[in-house]
């Protein structure tokens, strides 16, 4: 029993509240005025994207594509909790912007 409540507090840890993350664009896409972002945890990869969006100024169906560390396209109904947990282990998650 004492290990599985040392499992759940280690769980714990690497479920903050907010997420730093870092945006980096590469080939055509256009560089953002600042790359650091906080982001609420919980909140759905599809929120992350809407925001990218909003922030470069372009529409829906304009192409966007992001990667985390150029390993993976995540999942939109995925957490950011569940994102930072896969590579946050430097404090921060790093996507990279494509288009």
């Amino acid at each position: 029993m004492q290990d599985a409540l040392e499992a759940l507090d280690t769980y714990k840890e690497k479920n903050p509240s907010k997420v730093v993350v870092r945006f980096k664009a590469v080939g055509n896409a256009p560089i953002m005025k600042r790359n650091l972002y906080q982001i609420t945890a919980a909140n759905k990869f599809q929120a992350v994207i809407q925001f990218l969006r909003r922030e470069l100024g372009w529409k829906a169906e304009d192409p966007l594509f992001t990667y985390i560390n150029l390993a993976f396209a995540p999942a939109p109904d995925d957490t950011v909790s569940n994102l930072f947990k896969y590579d946050g282990c430097v404090g921060l998650i790093s996507f990279t912007l494509s288009v």
